[in-house]
């Protein structure tokens, strides 16, 4: 049996170490990009692999800039931060609330920290609100990074999709996921909870 990753608190650990980068790769083309990037960077840096399946749908002779986000989709109705293999499941909660009318931005995060805060203050002055969604715990991960630099910046509504507080169990990656909450169908829920919370003066065009 396996574990849907070697650990659900190592982001939150790593973020807390001075000049420690965490980097969280999506898929295998951006891990392949983002160990040359490293390579040529001088400091300590984290990278961070996870056990499920998922596709590959990253370009495979992609860029790898260390601390700038990808955005993925254009949306105007929420900002949906996502790392590592809760990539993919965001483009598929995308799609869902395409159905439904609504329109989310998707952006990889795969850099936690440093955070790309420029890109998260962009997509969240459009959107008004915001999801984060990734396989760690609901604190010190990529949510507590975002709810950071909202407080300090443009508060703003932020669901989070992560482990409530729990430790890891064995089981296959995708019952483990389905589990935890960590699928396509609650990121749609966060993402409709959020827009539910969001205020009309908080969207600038």
């Amino acid at each position: 049996m396996e574990q849907l990753t070697r650990s659900l608190e190592d982001i939150g650990m790593m973020r807390m170490l001075p000049g420690m980068v965490v980097i969280n790769p999506c898929d295998y083309n951006q891990t392949k990009a983002a160990t040359i990037a490293i390579a040529k960077y001088h400091g300590p840096v984290y990278l961070r692999f996870g056990r499920p399946v998922v596709p590959v749908f990253t370009p495979a002779d992609q860029i790898f800039e260390i601390g700038k986000a990808v955005l993925l989709n254009e949306g105007a109705d929420v900002s949906i931060f996502a790392t590592g293999h809760l990539v993919w499941k965001a483009l598929e909660a995308c799609e869902i609330l395409e159905s439904k009318g609504i329109h989310a931005e998707i952006i990889n995060i795969h850099t936690i920290k440093p955070l790309d805060q420029d890109a998260v203050l962009r997509s969240v002055r459009k959107t008004g609100c915001a999801v984060s969604a990734e396989e760690h715990q609901i604190n010190g991960g990529l949510g507590d990074a975002i709810a950071n630099v909202l407080t300090r910046n443009f508060p703003a509504p932020l669901e989070y999709v992560a482990v409530n507080d729990s430790f890891g169990e064995s089981g296959t990656p995708e019952q483990l996921m389905k589990k935890y909450g960590l699928e396509a169908e609650n990121i749609v829920l966060a993402a409709e909870k959020a827009i539910k919370r969001k205020k009309p003066e908080l969207t600038h065009s």
